[in-house]
Formats: structure tokens, sequence, C-alpha cells
């Protein structure tokens, strides 16, 4: 179209990572084209947090994220902080609070949030357009043609922040995988993340019936060829299907198919020790009464009868004693994309300078958010990367 106008760069998604890029390649006078294909801007802000938005973490650094390259995010964190979007949520009077764990949250709605970014757009001229979706992009001799539903555009520079395949029903695609390819990058195969997991038939029917009982634990696996072994002590909470609870949703984004996953059931006590005393009771009834102050009776029951020693000598109860510290349960599998909070995988890291988000084999293309092989911890860490990596592709532009 020889009437179609120039950019300085076009952003695809509009998203927390794809809006704040926008804003702040707008804020220094670049002409920005933001592009959406929903009716609407931000719609997975808007559910996060419960409708309230868990925005950041004060505490977000490398180690909450998970990537083949686990020092790729330093770069990007280090030089946009928790402090600075917090200073911007402060500067829109935005009130928040802390939950837990560093967890920052609007006490009012997510919509806040939206409408923070929708203001930074507007104040930075940034061009929006909804309802316009990319079908293919191509490099030029001065940059990229767009391809969408509403014609085609051209831009020095493109930003794809395309988001992953978590949640299709808010319009969640692959096309910024496709993208990828489509110049060659390499992908890490894409995985649901941050995901409740499904049980066995024959599990289901041992446990949930149980549905809705939850207690605190410590979610881990099997110790991991490279790195630390992640270990997360929060709830955990029988569903209809399997397992959930935050502790669940963060193990979720290490595990593998056919892997065990370890849940101590009490991280505090050693619940049967007592037990070993010379003149101690020892049956059933003392082990459920000591079990019942760390799980929910029902569940205490259940578990015990599920793991019921043979006999109540020393030996029999040191085995039960760590049988409750380190439960195997298997997963059938995981509840997908439909409910995982976010997407595992996607654009190599390798792929990527990590100053400036851009491909090195392809100068003014770069990659945000959750698009990139660089995932966060549940709790505000996956937003923190959104701001970070949008930060660091619009210095670059």
């Amino acid at each position: 179209m020889s009437t179609t106008p120039i950019y300085d760069c076009i952003v695809l998604g509009a998203g927390a990572a794809g809006m704040f890029c926008a804003a702040q390649a707008g804020a220094r006078g670049l002409r920005v084209l933001l592009l959406e294909a929903g009716e609407r801007a931000g719609r997975k802000i808007l559910i996060s947090g419960g409708g309230r938005c868990n925005f950041t973490n004060i505490h977000a650094g490398p180690a909450n994220y998970l990537s083949e390259n686990p020092h790729f995010a330093k770069s990007a964190l280090a030089r946009y902080t928790p402090r600075d979007f917090i200073t911007l949520v402060e500067k829109y009077r935005i009130p928040y609070h802390e939950k837990t764990l560093g967890q920052l949250f609007c006490d009012g709605s997510a919509q806040q949030i939206v409408s923070l970014l929708e203001t930074e757009c507007r104040n930075s001229n940034v061009e929006t357009k909804l309802r316009t979706a990319v079908e293919r992009m191509e490099q030029t001799d001065t940059g990229f043609r767009v391809h969408t539903s509403a014609g085609e555009f051209t831009a020095r520079n493109v930003v794809v922040a395309t988001g992953g395949l978590s949640i299709p029903k808010l319009g969640a695609t692959g096309v910024g995988y496709d993208i990828a390819r489509s110049f060659g990058l390499r992908i890490v195969e894409p995985r649901a993340a941050l995901v409740p997991f499904t049980l066995s038939d024959t599990e289901r029917e041992l446990w949930c019936d149980l549905s809705g009982l939850s207690a605190e634990a410590i979610a881990t696996t099997a110790p991991q060829k490279k790195g630390p072994t992640p270990k997360f002590r929060e709830k955990i909470l029988i569903t209809h299907r399997g397992w959930s609870g935050p502790a669940v949703l963060q193990i979720s984004s290490y595990w593998r198919q056919g892997e065990v996953v370890l849940f101590d059931l009490a991280p505090t006590a050693n619940v049967f020790t007592p037990m070993l005393a010379a003149n101690h009771r020892r049956d059933d009834a003392t082990a459920f009464a000591l079990l019942r102050a760390h799980l929910p009776q029902r569940m205490a029951e259940r578990w015990l009868y599920e793991n019921a020693p043979p006999d109540w000598k020393n030996t029999s109860i040191t085995k039960l004693e760590e049988r409750l510290h380190a439960w195997p349960v298997t997963p059938a599998g995981t509840e997908g994309f439909a409910k995982a909070e976010v997407t595992a995988g996607g654009v190599s890291t390798t792929e990527l300078d990590s100053t400036t988000m851009q491909a090195k084999k392809v100068p003014g293309l770069a990659f945000i958010g959750e698009v990139v092989d660089v995932t966060g911890w549940l709790g505000g860490y996956n937003f923190q990367w959104a701001w970070a990596s949008a930060h660091a592709a619009a210095m670059a532009l």
C-alpha cells in the first residue's frame, strides 16, 4: 500500500509487556504503532490476581525465573526494578498492598493497571489498533512489513509481545512463535506452567472426593540434574480432578510428564516421632490424632489409611514419618493451557541479546514478555519480567 505510514516501531500485542514497551518507546519521541488482535487491550491483566492484578513482587530477581539460560534475565531485571514500577503506580495514585511473600496487589481493580498503561500510551502518542490480527511479516531494506487483517504496516523496528499459549479463550495464539520461526529462530517447546495437576482415574477415586480441602506443604521434585532443586512452601489444594494451590502451581513449572512430585505434609514437625517413646501408645487412633494436628480431619484420615504401616514397630514408625515428609505423587498430566497462568518455553534466549531483547540474527526484531523462554514464579514475577523486558527493548530502539 503506497499510503502505508512508516513507523519507528510496531509493537505486536497489547498485553502488559506490549503496552508498556509502546508507551516507553513513544515517550522517547518515536512514532509507535501498537497492534492487538482482540477487541480490547490488557485482557489477561484484568483477570490476574483474582481481578486485583499482582503487578510485581518486591523480591523479584533472576533466581525467581526459569529458563534454559538462567542468567539471561539478569540485565533487564537489574535495569528496571520492582521499585521503578511501584513509582509509576504511585504516580497514578493507585492504592496497593503487600499480600504475602512480597506480592503487591491493587487495593481496587486490575482495571487500574490497564488504565495506567492506556494513559501512558496516549500520553506518548502511541497509535493503537484493536481487532487487528497479524498474519505474517517480512524484512525489507528499511525494516519490516507487517501484514495484518487491517492491511499492511511498515516500520524500522518490530517488537513481538504476543504472549504465550496460556488461556486461549482470551485470544492467546502461537503467532509470536510463528514469527520467530519464520526468521529462523529456535523455539524452546512451549508448555503449560503455573497450572494445576490432574490425576489418573485410580488416584482421582482415592482423593478427589475430598475436593476443596487444603493444607500447608512443601512441594518439590526429584533432585535436578542441573541447578538447585526447587522447593515451594505454600498451600496445596485437592480439586475434583487433581491437585492445585500455590505450591502445586509453583512446582508445575518445573515438572515434566512422568515425573514424581514430592509433598512434605508437615513442614514444621516430626509428627509420629513421639510414638517412638517407650511408654507412648502405638496404634491407628494415636497416629491419626497426631496427624490431625497438621492436616484437615478427612485428609489426615485418608492419608493414614492409604499409607498405613504393617505394624507399629520403631522401623515402621520411622518410615511413616519419612513418607509424610516426602510423599510421592505422580500426576497424570496438567490442566493444560486452558488453565495455565503462563506458558513456559518460547523464543530461545540463545537467539536474543539480553540487553536489547533483539534477535542476534535479525537486528530490529525484538521479543519480550511471555513469548520469550523466561518464566517467573507465581506472585507478580511474570509481570515484573513484562515491565523489565519491555523497558529493555524500548530503550534499545
